[in-house]
């Protein structure tokens, strides 16, 4: 396995530093892998985490509750709505009498996706995860926490 210096090609001034390239170099390492495994099933990772968010949830959700729960905030989840919408994955309506709020639901088509994908994942998990102890994945995200203050 090379160092982030190695995989740069650069001479890190400190260590603080080289966390700090090397978290942003993985996020991005893992971010296009996950990308990657999504691009058969036609979504995108902000569309996924919507279907699981509203899968979680089990019942209509205002958009703006699945927003805040979004793991990569969208500011464009409207459109992001609206491409899932198009494809039969969820469903909208307003709010009968705030028509500002819109709830959006996960459809049978939407939880059958996921089902897929589920599966798939299951049968050959996504493989940055396995050279990770389970002591070790604590620790990492207790620092993660700790960075967000």
């Amino acid at each position: 396995m090379a160092s982030i210096d190695e995989e740069i090609n650069s001479k890190l001034p400190n260590d603080k530093v080289r966390m700090m390239v090397n978290l942003m170099f993985t996020t991005n390492c893992i971010k296009n892998q996950f990308t990657d495994f999504l691009k058969p099933f036609d979504i995108s990772s902000q569309q996924f985490n919507i279907l699981r968010i509203l899968r979680g949830n089990g019942d209509w959700l205002a958009m703006n509750i699945v927003k805040e729960r979004m793991i990569e905030k969208a500011p464009n989840a409207t459109r992001l709505a609206d491409k899932m919408i198009a494809k039969g994955l969820i469903e909208r309506h307003r709010c009968d009498t705030d028509r500002r709020v819109v709830h959006v639901n996960i459809t049978k088509e939407g939880l059958k996706l996921l089902q897929k994908i589920d599966e798939v994942d299951n049968e050959d998990r996504i493989n940055y995860i396995e050279n990770v102890t389970e002591e070790e994945a604590k620790v990492m995200s207790d620092l993660l926490d700790k960075l967000r203050g």
